[in-house]
């Protein structure tokens, strides 16, 4: 086992550290920035392009440029205010002829809206309120935010397997179960997100020159007539987080004075051509999941080669440098929240298309939502952990020991290996102020022995930067 030293340490309960978790109410005015995410806003971009394209061909496209190009003239007026700049993402808008009352955005900024929403709409503020309020959560990165705390050890894998160019970002996600079905975490949103959103939403608004407050009213029209009507599949993925026009009027109160009542004119025009289009096709449903995960075959384990025979580099990221081995590549890191650090041969594609880490590092931050010390914050990464992936278990329990200057907790774990049998999974926690970092070192449990010094090293040379 490793040689390490192992020191009592203090329960770590810094204000500010691990506390960057906990949940708390937001004040109107308060900033608005995306939280913790595993994905760069290069994959969020990747991965909205690659479901852009399944969801046209899901559903008709309006085959009217008048139309086309209004929704596109309306979006584009939110996309150039100050708000939405912040998040640089490429918006585009597009019709589609669907008789639900609904509108998504995906990730890095393809967003769609349903015929059936605009003839809903009372007037052209309602339909920017919703367009603003769908394009916040691509701002804020809502989608992948959930993804990454669902899927918070299986991600960097997928996200190194896409690097890597083993097959489409949004194949390797749907062996996860992140997909666009109806309960798809990249667009169903929790009621803290829908603040959120209505909270840049009315911002944006408010810059463009619409009045915030049609955003919560066209909201509560639709809550008071939804039941099981059309407006309901809008509420599946958007949970009303209740007191909506109180909180944007209460957000309105923050905002400089603007004057507001801009419209392009062509609102009645276009609900008129929209009300004679034809009727949606048959097969347009509310969208489908992808294909469910299918049982993972089991990959030839390649020769181990150890990796002191090779020489060492150095990795600096942000926040944190670590050293190793020199025939191991980096994935991800620096725009990336994770960085997944392994031979090529190491990330192992499996039968069903996804990518896992047959050998290797994964180094990122958690972030708990209510531990507040080292042993609970590692507790609760363990739980998400063991909940991804049942068939992991503790092997040792956690030992103390200190890792590049700051109190750390080293947790030997066992589970499954893609190539077959079983793997050591050996994790190292350390409480640092932007959150929990972790390193996974991953090997089959047959070459652990081969593989132990180089994870000894790669913790001996771990650095913290302020």
């Amino acid at each position: 086992m490793l040689r390490m030293q192992l020191s009592r340490i203090m329960s770590v309960v810094c204000s500010g550290v691990l506390l960057a978790g906990a949940a708390s109410a937001r004040n109107p005015g308060d900033p608005l920035k995306p939280g913790f995410n595993l994905f760069s806003k290069q994959q969020d971009v990747q991965l909205g392009q690659e479901a852009a394209q399944q969801v046209r061909q899901q559903y008709q496209v309006v085959q009217n440029p008048a139309l086309q190009n209004y929704l596109k003239q309306v979006g584009e007026r939110l996309a150039n205010t100050n708000s939405a700049k912040q998040g640089g993402f490429p918006f585009n808008f597009t019709l589609l002829n669907v008789g639900e009352i609904n509108a998504f955005a995906l990730p890095g900024g393809p967003m769609f809206v349903f015929t059936g929403l605009m003839k809903a709409t009372d007037n052209e503020a309602q339909l920017a309120g919703v367009m603003a309020h769908e394009m916040s959560h691509v701002i804020l990165r809502h989608g992948t935010n959930q993804a990454s705390k669902a899927n918070l050890i299986q991600l960097p894998a997928v996200l190194a397997g896409s690097v890597a160019g083993n097959g489409s970002m949004l194949g390797q996600l749907a062996q996860l179960g992140v997909g666009l079905g109806a309960n798809s975490v990249l667009l169903k949103f929790s009621r803290d997100a829908e603040t959120q959103a209505d909270a840049l939403g009315s911002h944006m608004m408010s810059e463009a020159g619409y009045n915030p407050v049609e955003m919560a009213r066209f909201f509560e029209k639709l809550q008071g007539a939804s039941g099981s009507g059309p407006g309901s599949q809008f509420f599946s993925d958007h949970p009303n987080p209740g007191n909506r026009e109180k909180a944007i009027e209460a957000e309105i109160q923050v905002l400089p004075q603007r004057s507001y009542g801009y419209e392009t004119g062509e609102f009645a025009r276009v609900k008129q051509q929209i009300q004679a289009l034809p009727a949606p096709p048959k097969q347009a449903q509310p969208r489908s999941s992808n294909a469910a995960p299918s049982s993972s075959g089991s990959a030839l384990a390649p020769s181990v080669e150890t990796p002191a025979a090779n020489g060492w580099k150095q990795l600096r990221e942000r926040s944190f440098g670590v050293a190793y081995p020199s025939n191991w590549q980096v994935f991800g890191g620096s725009q990336s929240g994770s960085t997944t650090i392994a031979p090529r041969e190491g990330l192992v594609q499996a039968s069903n298309g996804s990518t896992q880490v047959g050998y290797g590092a994964i180094l990122s931050y958690y972030t708990p939502q209510r531990a507040t010390n080292l042993s609970g914050a590692t507790q609760e990464l363990l739980g998400h952990m063991q909940s991804s992936n049942p068939t992991m278990r503790v092997a040792r329990s956690p030992q103390h020991l200190s890792a590049g200057g700051s109190a750390g907790l080293f947790t030997l774990l066992e589970s499954d290996s893609p190539y077959g049998g079983k793997e050591v999974d050996a994790l190292l926690t350390v409480a640092r102020p932007e959150g929990l970092f972790y390193l996974v070192f991953i090997s089959p449990s047959k070459d652990f022995p081969q593989l132990q010094s180089a994870l000894q090293q790669m913790i001996g040379s771990l650095r913290f930067f302020a």
